[in-house]
């Protein structure tokens, strides 16, 4: 993975975890979903036109599949990251969510796609695992009242996650779809699909733009911006697979207990994950091991 690599999934990261914030104190909802799809199609517009006259890429059948395909996994997945927000704990939601998918990406990178990450990146992956886990928290939410549906909501969610990163790795690295014309066509498909539900529920809509306009806006615009960074790894092979799923798991601390922890618990399961980071990073540029944890020792310090 190489330096640009590294700052790209980490940014990544950090905005990935500040857009799930936005849409967990919405609740989510279809419509909320169309409406923050509305507005990143209005944003990147422009820069998806600049795109396809700059790089004029090639989109036949096989993108078309590959565009509409990611539109219907990505439906998905926000409607079932928004169910689980509305019947469970973000801290509880947010983990699993993010800790399934990237585990089941790696494992069906190194099956399907014949990566052979080094023992020091499966051991960071590993690391990172059993800390996304910890960072559940207390054991005893799993048998709060509604625990139980946002558990399984959580899991399908990180199994739409490990399906449209498979999906989306060959879109923009094999079928050379530019990343953020890529993400963009995948909203504008977003949009129709949604329509049907819009029209009919314009009332909702335009409730969510009344008093959750900011979060759509801050949805519409993070989103995408994270995502398209992290294909970005991967459209220029900066990186492969699975060294980006680790590193972008470093949402998952940020979210559930911030980068600043106080409590124990907390420190420790954050520098759980973060020995994660460094020694998946390390697989590839052994020497950043040794800045990561510097990093660590300074900020818990």
């Amino acid at each position: 993975m190489t330096g640009l690599a590294l700052v790209l999934v980490l940014s990544s990261a950090v905005l990935h975890a500040t857009w799930n914030y936005y849409a967990k104190r919405v609740g989510g909802g279809a419509g909320f979903i169309w409406l923050s799809t509305v507005i990143q199609v209005v944003v990147y517009a422009p820069l998806a036109l600049f795109v396809v006259v700059r790089e004029q890429p090639m989109i036949g059948p096989a993108q078309v599949v590959a565009i509409v395909g990611t539109a219907i996994l990505n439906v998905a997945y926000f409607l079932l990251l928004s169910r689980g927000y509305r019947t469970g704990d973000l801290s509880l939601v947010y983990p699993l969510a993010r800790g399934t998918g990237p585990m089941l990406s790696t494992a069906a990178a190194i099956l399907l796609l014949g990566e052979r990450p080094t023992p020091l990146a499966l051991g960071g992956a590993v690391l990172i695992g059993v800390g996304v886990f910890i960072l559940t928290g207390d054991p005893r939410k799993f048998r709060e009242s509604g625990a139980g549906r946002a558990v399984v909501y959580a899991l399908l969610t990180g199994l739409i996650i490990a399906t449209y990163t498979l999906w989306d790795k060959r879109s923009v690295s094999v079928l050379l779809i530019p990343p953020l014309l890529y993400d963009w066509s995948n909203g504008f498909t977003r949009t129709l699909l949604l329509a049907p539900y819009a029209l009919r529920h314009k009332a909702e809509v335009v409730c969510h733009w009344r008093e959750h306009r900011t979060a759509a806006m801050m949805v519409g615009i993070l989103s995408p911006l994270s995502y398209i960074m992290f294909c970005d790894t991967w459209a220029n092979s900066w990186a492969a697979l699975s060294p980006t799923l680790a590193a972008s798991e470093r949402s998952i601390p940020i979210m559930s207990t911030g980068m600043f922890s106080t409590s124990q618990s907390e420190i420790a399961d954050n520098c759980l994950c973060r020995s994660g980071d460094a020694l998946a990073i390390a697989a590839s540029r052994p020497w950043r091991c040794r800045a990561i944890l510097r990093s660590t020792t300074i900020m818990k310090s």
